[in-house]
C-alpha cells in the first residue's frame, strides 16, 4: 500500500536554520508581512525573501501559491519555498497551500516554518494528500519523498489535531491504490484479501463466496459475474466503535473490470474500466479511516465484487434474473451491471443489519458525467435530512456533490413486459432511472442515498489534491458525515 509521507511536528528551533539541508518553506501574508521565522530566513538569504514578496509576481499570485528562491545565499538548503497565505486562512486555503507545497517540493527533506499561521494541521493534510504517487508497477527504483518537518507554535497540540487527518490520508490512499490497480492484479480474490487484511486494524471482515450467495438468492449480483473466471464475492466489514445502536451501512459497487459483457463497450477507453470498482474502493478506504481513528460509531461496509466479462456463460440481453428481494429483472443491457450488483447487496445489508440508514456509492452511469461533468458526484436520496447532512459534509471537505431529482415518472420507465422491471430505462435521464432502480431495493422508511461517482472517482488530469488517476473522492466526506452525525 502507498503510505502517506512522514510528517513530524516540532516546536520552533531556529539556531541551525542556516545548516538545514533540503528545502525550507516559509509563509508570507498577502500583504507581504513576514513572521519571526520568515524574517530569519530573509536575513540568511540577504533579503531575497523581502524582494520576492515586494514583487509584482507575488502580488499577482493567488492565496496558497508557492514561489521558489533557488540555492539561497548563506543557507545549505537547495531552495526556499515561499507560500502566500493569510495568518488565519480558511480550511480550504490551508489545504490548498499544503497541496501546492507538495507539488512544488523536490524529493529532498522539507522543513516548513509556519510561524503564527493557524490551521497548520490542514496544511499538513493538503500536503499529504497531494504527495501521493502510484508506482507499484514501475520497474525503475522509486525514490520516495523524504519526510517533512513542520515547526510551529504549540507543536504537541497541532500534532494531536493532525492525527485523525493522518488516518483520513491513509484511507484516501488505500482507495486510490485500489482504484488505480490494473484488473489482472486487483482480481476479486485479491480485492477480498486486501480487505480481509484490515482485520488487524480491529475491523470484523467476512467474505461471502458464490455458494453462500446462491443460497441467499443473489441472482441479480451473480448474473453479472457468471461470464468471468473470477468468482463473485460479497465482503462485509464491521466497525463496532459505538454502543448498542444499529449501525449505519455503506454499500459499494466493486466491478473490478467492466467490458460491458455481451453488450460490449467500445474498445477506445475500455482500459479505464479498471476504476469501475471505485464505489467499493471508497467504502474500503472509509472503513480503514474509521478503524484507524477509532471512530465512536457503529458502521458496516459491504462491497459486491464481480468482473463483467463476455463468454459462453455470460448473462445475455433479454435474460430474466431473480434478486434476493424476490423481484425479477429483465436484463436489457448487460453494461448496466452495477445496479444489478448493488440491488442484492443493498437488500442483504438491510435484511441482516437493520441499519439506521444506507449510503451506496458506485461509478454507475456515464449519464452523470454528461450532467455534472467531473466537478460533482450525483446525489439521489429518499430522505431530505440524510441528503442535507451528506451535502454539508461534502462542502466542509471541499468535495463536490449535487442533489439530483427523482420521481414516479422516471420510475415508470423501468416497466418490463415480461418481468417486474427492466435494468435500464432508456437514454433519457439515465442516471436518474438508475437511481430509481436502486430505490426499488430500499425498504420502506429506510433513509437512503445513492452517490453516483462516475465523474469524480478517477480523472484524466491532476486535481488540487491528487495527481492524474484515482482521487479517493468520498472518503473525507463520508468520514465527516459519520463524525458529525453519529459522533458529535
Amino acid at each position: 500500500m502507498t503510505t502517506p509521507v512522514e510528517i513530524h511536528f516540532k516546536d520552533v528551533e531556529l539556531e541551525n536554520l542556516a545548516e538545514t539541508v533540503g528545502q525550507v518553506a516559509i509563509i508570507a501574508s498577502e500583504d507581504g508581512k513576514l513572521g519571526i521565522e520568515a524574517r530569519r530566513v530573509n536575513g540568511l538569504t540577504r533579503k531575497a525573501v523581502a524582494r520576492l514578496v515586494a514583487s509584482d509576481a507575488f502580488e499577482k499570485a493567488a492565496l496558497g501559491d508557492v514561489m521558489t528562491i533557488a540555492y539561497p545565499a548563506a543557507m545549505a538548503a537547495e531552495a526556499v519555498l515561499v507560500i502566500k497565505l493569510p495568518r488565519r486562512p480558511s480550511v480550504d486555503q490551508a489545504r490548498k497551500a499544503g497541496a501546492n507545497l507538495a507539488k512544488t517540493r523536490s524529493k529532498a527533506p522539507l522543513l516548513l516554518l509556519t510561524g503564527a499561521t493557524t490551521k497548520v494541521e490542514d496544511i499538513s493534510l493538503g500536503l499529504a494528500l497531494r504527495d501521493y504517487e502510484f508506482t507499484d508497477h514501475k520497474t525503475a527504483d522509486h525514490v520516495a519523498n523524504a519526510p517533512v518537518t513542520i515547526m510551529c507554535r504549540n507543536a504537541e497540540d497541532v500534532a494531536k489535531a493532525a492525527a485523525p487527518m493522518a488516518a483520513i490520508a491513509e484511507g484516501v490512499f488505500f482507495t486510490r491504490d485500489l482504484t488505480n490497480e490494473p484488473a489482472n492484479v486487483l482480481t476479486t480474490d485479491d480485492f477480498a484479501a486486501r480487505l480481509a487484511a484490515m482485520q488487524e486494524l480491529g475491523l470484523e471482515v467476512e467474505i461471502l463466496e458464490e455458494a453462500e450467495l446462491e443460497k441467499l438468492g443473489m441472482g441479480s449480483l451473480l448474473c453479472v459475474g457468471q461470464g468471468s473466471d473470477s468468482p463473485s464475492k460479497v465482503v462485509v466489514m464491521q466497525w463496532n466503535g459505538g454502543g448498542d445502536e444499529a449501525p449505519f451501512a455503506f454499500v459499494g459497487k466493486g466491478v473490478v473490470f467492466d467490458t460491458g459483457g455481451i453488450s460490449l463497450k467500445p474498445a477506445a477507453g475500455m482500459e479505464e474500466m479498471t476504476m469501475d470498482m471505485g464505489g467499493a474502493g471508497v467504502v474500503a478506504g472509509l472503513m480503514r479511516t474509521l478503524a484507524l481513528r477509532k471512530a465512536k460509531a457503529n458502521v458496516v461496509g459491504l462491497v459486491g465484487l464481480v468482473e463483467n466479462m463476455p463468454s459462453g456463460n455470460a448473462v445475455r440481453p433479454g435474460d430474466v434474473v431473480k434478486s434476493m428481494k424476490g423481484d425479477t429483472i429483465e436484463v436489457i443491457n448487460t453494461d448496466a451491471e452495477g445496479r444489478l450488483v448493488l440491488a442484492d447487496v443493498l437488500w442483504y445489508a438491510q435484511d441482516r443489519f437493520k441499519p439506521s440508514g444506507v449510503i451506496n456509492l458506485a461509478t454507475l452511469t456515464g449519464a452523470i458525467i454528461i450532467g455534472l461533468g467531473h466537478e460533482n458526484a450525483g446525489l439521489f436520496s429518499n430522505d431530505d435530512q440524510l441528503a442535507g447532512n451528506i451535502l454539508k459534509a461534502a462542502k466542509a471537505e471541499g468535495e463536490g456533490a449535487w442533489r439530483m431529482p427523482m420521481g414516479q415518472g422516471y420510475d415508470d420507465l423501468l416497466k418490463s413486459r415480461i418481468a417486474d422491471m427492466k435494468n435500464i430505462g432508456g437514454r433519457p435521464a439515465g442516471s436518474i432511472t438508475a437511481a430509481q432502480f436502486l430505490k426499488r431495493f430500499i425498504q420502506d422508511d429506510m433513509p437512503w442515498t445513492h452517490l453516483d461517482i462516475a465523474g469524480v472517482a478517477s480523472l484524466s488530469a491532476p486535481s488540487t489534491f491528487a495527481p492524474k488517476g484515482a482521487t479517493g473522492w468520498g472518503v473525507m466526506t463520508l468520514n465527516r458525515f459519520i463524525a458529525d452525525t453519529y459522533e458529535a
